[in-house]
């Protein structure tokens, strides 16, 4: 054999087929996905994008707060990941502002996202006319979780048509000998848990006034005071444990059946699925009271840091149109407990939780931003402040409104 000409034909053979020579387009993903039922769901996506050439680098950080922190570091020390989680809010946009982020405009456009997504998911991620951010999925922060088991022990045979009659679902579970309310005693935990008892107590307008519109005098309300008493009147049903306790212990309270209840979002599903536990038949889920509650609008995003090398760019496309796929959406959601953020999915193979929030979401009359989605991180920051410190001491509602409305006004 010459050897020239045999070299020849190694070098043209290597030339005509460049991807056999090339690297997989490589994603360093940070996340905080890190419960059972999280991890799980996060394994749809890995598994789609390495099916899709690519190769998914976890990067699971324990802590929203710590996952979101260690990327703008990474970003400002020249060391970006490829992508990062942070929440459907304005927690993301004053990195948009500062150029740190590129935009999947081009990924947007042929997923025809401005069809298949909510308004609110929409105005989160899209940002002076450029798209920010991938969804992937819709979570609704205002679950009402109970187990069929303790229900059965304290008699209730029905779910709670409106907020008294939840109350007097909790005195029931309370005289059966059970911890009527599952709750975490974390600051975020307590916003949610006040968010909730806003949308169903205070009602859509009212809670709009407020957190989009910052309207002093609907702080100053009688009808707002009433949702801080409300809320406070929970603190009959918890137990002596609460403070501290993560979100996912305070379900698994539920799942064994300790618990008669949970206000939670709906994240808590891949708990029960994690145990082999099913809606319907162990335990139940109701997202509100009555058929025309609110359902508040939340979720998850991926965000891409500013790059200019090509395989960092190609690896971001990818991941976007991956994450946003149909088929991915679906599988993620299956695990995680949320609903897809697109709204033209099969919902068939979802739980009849999904399928009943996915229902009520197409009715965009329904729709309710999640207060992150209308309120600035700083100002939600010195909210929860304000709604923990009512929670955890000895306020009157009355001192509680004044801090609110200066938080409000900050």
């Amino acid at each position: 054999m010459n050897y020239r000409i045999g070299l020849a034909a190694v070098l043209a053979l290597a030339a005509s087929a460049p991807a056999l020579a090339q690297a997989p387009l490589k994603a360093n993903v940070i996340h905080w996905w890190t419960s059972g039922g999280e991890s799980a769901a996060i394994r749809q996506f890995a598994d789609a994008y390495n099916k899709a050439g690519g190769q998914w680098i976890d990067n699971a950080i324990a802590g929203a707060d710590q996952a979101r922190a260690t990327t703008i570091n990474r970003i400002v020390g020249g060391t970006a990941p490829v992508a990062a989680q942070f929440n459907t809010s304005k927690q993301f946009r004053d990195i948009v502002e500062q150029g740190m982020l590129n935009n999947i405009d081009e990924v947007a456009a042929q997923g025809k996202w401005d069809q298949v997504l909510p308004q609110p998911i929409l105005d989160a991620i899209r940002i002076n006319g450029h798209y920010y951010a991938a969804p992937v999925n819709i979570h609704m922060p205002g679950w009402f979780f109970y187990s069929k088991a303790a229900f059965k022990k304290a008699g209730l045979t029905g779910e709670p048509q409106s907020w008294e009659e939840f109350i007097a679902v909790l005195d029931k579970l309370k005289a059966a000998g059970l911890v009527p309310l599952a709750f975490g005693g974390q600051v975020w935990q307590e916003k949610i848990t006040f968010d909730a008892v806003f949308a169903v107590v205070g009602g859509r307008d009212l809670y709009l006034k407020v957190y989009r519109d910052h309207d002093q005098a609907a702080v100053k309300s009688d009808a707002f005071k009433n949702v801080l008493v409300q809320f406070k009147r929970l603190r009959g049903f918890i137990d002596a444990g609460s403070p501290g306790r993560n979100w996912n212990d305070a379900t698994a309270m539920v799942v064994s059946g300790k618990a008669g209840m949970q206000i939670m979002g709906d994240w808590a599903k891949g708990e029960f699925a994690a145990a082999k536990q099913e809606p319907g038949r162990d335990y139940g889920c109701f997202p509100g009271f009555g058929p025309k509650s609110s359902y508040m609008v939340a979720g998850d995003v991926l965000v891409f840091p500013k790059s200019n090398k090509a395989d960092v760019v190609k690896a971001q496309k990818l991941l976007a149109s991956v994450v946003t796929s149909p088929a991915a959406q679906v599988a993620f959601s299956a695990r995680k407990g949320s609903i897809p953020a697109r709204l033209d999915i099969d919902a068939s193979s979802l739980d009849q939780c999904a399928q009943q929030g996915i229902a009520i979401i197409k009715d965009k009359s329904r729709q309710l931003p999640n207060s992150e989605l209308l309120v600035a991180p700083d100002q939600n920051g010195a909210l929860q402040d304000v709604l923990t410190n009512f929670w955890n001491r000895n306020q009157s509602p009355e001192d509680a409104q004044k801090a609110f409305a200066a938080a409000l006004k900050g």
